[in-house]
């Protein structure tokens, strides 16, 4: 779990509309998502997600990253008595959901392991007093008889349960700590719940709806396209001088977060980077608590950071503006692919993402699944989920029709994604599918791509004097096809199971299961494969110094407004202890240097200005607003 990092301000000092003590619930949700959070409409199915609970019953929400799940319970909790329970495995999510709500003058709390005895005890404090709205809770600590027993008698209003995807051993971040959660069935049998998650296919849906007995709740699935994100794949040929290019072609002081398989490679790729001039550090579960909370917390407040996080230590940031995700190795499946290139763009805004693939990372997690301890069931679901992502990735169609047909959705050719944008040629595979698996096979399935390319092409060397291979009917056989071309076609023959790399001994290629090789051999099962293509020339090293994904949509007046307003923004938030974006999203900001407001009458009127926002800051951002126009 990720640790506490922000300063959160006491909720005395911020209590306003919607706090259990002061304030009587809101009558009308509208007025409190306009009040509160500064927004005059629901989006998507929040309203269906928040007319459910308040009708007592519950839902199953699925919705995309950026998507808004948190208001379809922090509304219901303004509008009904008590205190609201919302379950999150992520103690950085919970900090982050607090500070927000506390700016926005609601009455928050959290309770985790990473919190003093002094501030625990306050906050038990405040839910006996019923003065806590919204209570933020690690599952482990909200099934512990004593917690359980206070909240029984602290009328609690609804309970909402985030990441839901972790209660199904079908997710992709399975926690068995959640299966627990089902005993809330039997603690609070009256009060509404409601569970959010972001990637959750049919199977999924309905595994959560078993484990926390909600037979009967509304099922709301939300459309999963995220049309400001541009996703790209790439072959891994030379992943840091790709990553290379990638950021250098990203304009100066963007934040993104780049994922690797491993601790040791997230210290090696977060030196080689911090060595290149990135502001780079290494986030993962071997650090230090202390040094962890110090690098999210400079992740969160700083722009132009680069995080360097394990795959298998989900971040739980809540971060807006982080403008770029990489993935320097492959994840396991879709869904965690998707959940972690959504935390780009999460403000909307033009973002992109760089998934690079091979046949060793395919390799690798094939192994991993096949020897872990999991069921045949769960291990079988896991290599299957594997494999769609594989495909999303070695295709050639729209990558956004790929992603959104996974989920059950569908959309048109989206013009912004890397087989939109530089379109990429199926052709019939057979042929040379036979000769790499005949090359392999004849060779003794010990050798390496570099060797069975060179047996494919006929090339005379050491190694194929020493084996004789030239005797061989398969020597010389792909002759007319280029090297590059020969170890894109061993790579894509790997990602789709028909060839395996041995990784425990030293890299050889071999057959993968007869049950698939055996066809192709025969020419009972087609291979359609990508065209293979030339790698494209690096790139130079200079940082791009082109409009930011902010900026690139105002006039150059407007952008030093809006540059001036950031650094306001920075100045209150660091006064405040919070992350900027806690005080305002960068689209507040493009508003506000926009429409450039001289009353406050008017700056009530942007998105994201609630009435303890318009109290807080008006007369500041007014002021700068002024002295530049």
């Amino acid at each position: 779990m990720l640790e506490s990092s922000a300063r959160v301000a006491d909720p005395s000092v911020t209590a306003g509309p919607g706090s259990a003590d002061k304030q009587a619930p809101f009558a009308d949700p509208r007025q409190a998502l306009r009040e509160v959070f500064g927004h005059e409409a629901f989006r998507g199915l929040q309203s269906d997600a928040i007319e459910t609970l308040l009708a007592g019953r519950d839902v199953l929400l699925v919705a995309p990253t950026g998507f808004g799940k948190s208001a379809c319970y922090q509304i219901p909790a303004l509008c009904r008595t008590g205190t609201a329970v919302v379950v999150s495995p992520l103690i950085a999510l919970m900090a982050d959901q607090v500070a927000q709500l506390r700016e926005a003058g609601v009455a928050a709390d959290m309770l985790n392991s990473a919190l003093p005895d002094a501030e625990r005890r306050a906050v038990l404090e405040r839910l006996r007093g019923r003065r806590t709205r919204l209570l933020y809770v690690a599952p482990e600590r909200l099934l512990m008889d004593g917690t359980l027993e206070l909240l029984e008698r602290c009328d609690v209003s609804l309970i909402a349960i985030d990441e839901a995807h972790c209660v199904s051993q079908w997710g992709h971040d399975f926690r068995p700590e959640y299966r627990r959660l089902s005993a809330l069935t039997g603690w609070f049998p009256k009060v509404p719940r409601i569970a959010v998650t972001a990637t959750a296919d049919a199977q999924t849906r309905a595994d959560i709806l078993n484990q926390l007995q909600m037979p009967e709740a509304r099922v709301l699935v939300g459309g999963f396209d995220r049309p400001n994100l541009r996703w790209n794949f790439a072959e891994k040929r030379e992943p840091l001088r790709q990553l290379d290019r990638f950021l250098a072609a990203r304009p100066e002081g963007s934040s993104g977060i780049v994922y690797v398989r491993s601790r040791k490679k997230a210290e090696q790729t977060a030196e080689r980077l911090a060595g290149m001039g990135y502001a780079a550090e290494a986030y993962h579960a071997g650090l230090d608590a202390g040094l962890r909370a110090e690098r999210q917390g400079r992740f969160l407040r700083d722009e132009g950071r680069v995080v360097v996080a394990t795959i298998a230590f989900g971040m739980g940031i809540d971060k807006p503006d982080v403008r770029w995700v990489v993935h320097l190795d492959l994840p396991r499946s879709l869904e965690a692919w998707y959940q972690e290139v959504g935390r780009a763009g999460r403000d909307g805004l033009p973002s992109e993402t760089l998934t690079l693939f091979g046949a060793q990372d395919v390799s690798f997690i094939r192994r991993m699944v096949r020897e872990s301890d999991a069921p045949d069931e769960v291990k079988r679901i896991e290599l299957l989920k594997l494999e769609q992502l594989v495909g999303l990735a070695e295709g050639v169609g729209c990558r956004r029709q790929g992603v959104l047909a996974y989920f059950g959705d569908s959309c048109d050719p989206c013009g912004n994604c890397d087989a939109c944008l530089e379109p990429q040629q199926a052709m019939d595979g057979g042929a040379e599918a036979q000769k790499a698996l005949s090359a392999v096979y004849r060779t003794g399935q010990v050798f390496g791509a570099a060797h069975i390319v060179d047996v494919l092409r006929g090339v005379e060397s050491e190694k194929a004097t020493r084996n004789r291979h030239q005797s061989l009917a398969v020597f010389g056989v792909g002759a007319e096809t280029g090297e590059a071309e020969w170890r894109s076609i061993l790579r894509q023959l790997t990602t789709r199971g028909l060839l395996e790399v041995d990784l425990e001994g030293h890299g050889g290629l071999r057959l993968g299961p007869a049950e698939r090789v055996r066809p192709v051999l025969r020419g009972e099962a087609a291979v359609t494969l990508r065209r293979p293509t030339q790698p494209s020339r690096p790139a130079g090293r200079s940082r791009s110094r082109g409009p930011s994904a902010q900026a690139a949509e105002l006039s150059s007046a407007d952008t030093a407004l809006f540059e001036a307003l950031k650094a306001k923004r920075r100045e209150l938030a660091e006064t405040a202890g919070v992350p900027p974006y806690v005080v305002f999203h960068d689209r507040t900001l493009i508003e506000m240097a926009q429409l450039r407001p001289a009353s406050r009458a008017a700056f009530a009127e942007l998105p994201g200005v609630g009435r303890s926002k318009l109290d807080k800051y008006a007369e500041s951002f007014l002021a700068v607003v002024a002295s530049e126009s």
